[in-house]
């Protein structure tokens, strides 16, 4: 397919952005960055680029906002979430053609999991705002969760409108002021979302933006002594720095890195049903999801069935304009990002991987764009580096195995352990093999996402939870007062 060059219909003065907001002014920026559609590489937009001194000041602002905030009655911030609820609401349509645009992701999975999902998670916040049990008893003495103070929010390029929902609305619910700086890369739901702040009323200094390269924007916030939380997702690498600095000034880093998550099909299951499903989960926003199943574990006796059964699920998906309705996959981020991943794609092969489709060629009719055919790789040792790292992109690892017992042993030979999937004509089995991977979340069969789960990893994939309870208690502290 040849993509076609369109504008989004809400495209205009609100993608052209020069500013940080910070204590609830919009201050214009000294820099300004492009923002680029990767699908037909235009330039969609722009962005501000901050400095470390306007960190101080997003700092500032959500210190002076603090204790009002975190004073506030529960219910009266479930209000203001509420209001900011309905104020995407509204936005929605452009939110969805700026995921397109600064994502790629195609039209039908902006709508439906970067937007929709994105604004359920907002409500759900607001609700727990009402709900959340702040003060409980033990004994003779009285617990209570209060907010944790300033939270530092970096979120990444690849869930840009999820992620930060997930990081502002827990910690808007918990009382705690946020100073999120978005990835360069996709910075204008971000800027939406700021705007719907504003609409809504939140207080000054309560939500603050502050976009810029990660080198000067998030270094500045995670070294901040005025910042008690960072909240940080993004590759496990950077995720070790942050962890570090945060050690260094006692501050808490909730961390959300790096997955190589396995679907494991047990012999008993209906590989018609776990493999097609599987390959969808694994190639879900082109495989630019830290929690895909970019390993699939099959039994050893129907390993050729099941490479054929992922052939036909990748063939029957379509690749091409994300503007498209009928379109399931479209291009990765970036050139960087493509080029990233094809590399990995043909070391694999030269150490003997077949490739049962896809490849690193870009695929026909699709030269304009960073596009990558989604691939599916096969006969590699458990060992090799396509089996143990983190790709970021539609490629999925197929590996054989001898049972149960082996099965849980490969899943677990990695690094990571953020999420999974477990397959298996017998519910029980399936779950007591899932009890056994080490890893922040498992599906059973093809369980529904729920979104009040803790969400979060094991190993090198993590520190913390977000999401639902467990994830607004992140944002919290405990005073026990003895009576």
């Amino acid at each position: 397919m040849t993509l076609i060059e369109s504008t989004p219909a809400h495209a205009g003065a609100s993608w052209q952005r020069d500013s940080a907001l910070i204590a609830g002014v919009w201050q214009r920026c000294a820099q300004t960055s492009p923002v680029f559609d990767p699908a037909t590489l235009a330039q969609v937009g722009t962005s501000g680029s901050a400095t470390a001194a306007d960190v101080d000041a997003a700092v500032a602002g959500a210190r002076a906002a603090l204790p009002g905030w975190s004073q506030t009655a529960p219910a009266e911030r479930a209000d203001l979430l509420d209001a900011l609820v309905e104020q995407l609401r509204e936005r929605r349509d452009e939110l969805v053609d700026a995921i397109v645009a600064e994502v790629g992701a195609p039209i039908a999975v902006a709508r439906e999991v970067h937007v929709d999902l994105a604004i359920t998670i907002m409500a759900d916040f607001a609700e727990l705002a009402r709900t959340f049990t702040w003060r409980t008893q033990l004994g003779n003495s009285t617990l209570l969760r209060r907010a944790a103070g300033v939270v530092g929010a970096i979120t990444p390029w690849n869930y840009p409108l999820y992620q930060l929902v997930a990081k502002a609305g827990a910690a808007l619910a918990a009382g705690c002021p946020i100073v999120v700086k978005p990835a360069e890369l996709t910075p204008l739901s971000t800027y939406l979302f700021a705007d719907a702040t504003v609409a809504a009323g939140l207080p000054a200094g309560v939500f603050s933006l502050v976009p810029g390269p990660g080198r000067v924007i998030g270094s500045a916030l995670t070294e901040h002594p005025g910042v008690d939380v960072i909240s940080f997702t993004g590759s496990t690498g950077v995720g070790k720095t942050i962890a570090t600095v945060a050690a260094q000034n006692i501050k808490r880093a909730c961390l959300e890195l790096g997955g190589k998550s396995a679907s494991v099909v047990l012999d008993d299951a209906d590989l018609a049903e776990a493999i097609p499903a599987s390959v969808a989960a694994g190639l879900l926003n082109s495989g630019q999801t830290c929690s895909a199943w970019s390993r699939l574990l099959v039994p050893r006796a129907r390993y050729e069935d099941a490479l054929a059964l992922a052939a036909d699920a990748v063939a029957a998906l379509k690749l091409g304009d994300p503007r498209d309705e009928d379109t399931d996959l479209g291009p990765v981020v970036s050139a960087d990002q493509k080029n990233s991943i094809v590399t990995m794609i043909d070391e694999a092969v030269a150490r003997g991987a077949r490739v049962v489709c896809g490849g690193s060629q870009t695929p026909e009719g699709l030269e304009t764009g960073h596009y990558v055919a989604p691939t599916i790789l096969a006969d590699l040792p458990a060992d090799d580096p396509a089996v143990l790292e983190e790709i970021f992109g539609p490629v999925i690892v197929v590996l054989p195995h001898d049972g149960d017992d082996d099965a849980v042993a490969l899943a677990n030979h990695s690094e990571y352990g953020l999420a999974g999937a477990v397959w298996s004509g017998d519910t029980d089995r399936a779950i007591a093999v899932a009890s056994r991977l080490d890893t922040g979340q498992v599906d059973v069969n093809g369980g529904e996402f729920n979104p009040r789960a803790p969400f979060g990893g094991w190993k090198s994939s993590g520190l913390g939870r977000e999401l639902g309870p467990v994830g607004l208690e992140e944002f919290t502290e405990i005073t026990s007062i003895q009576l």
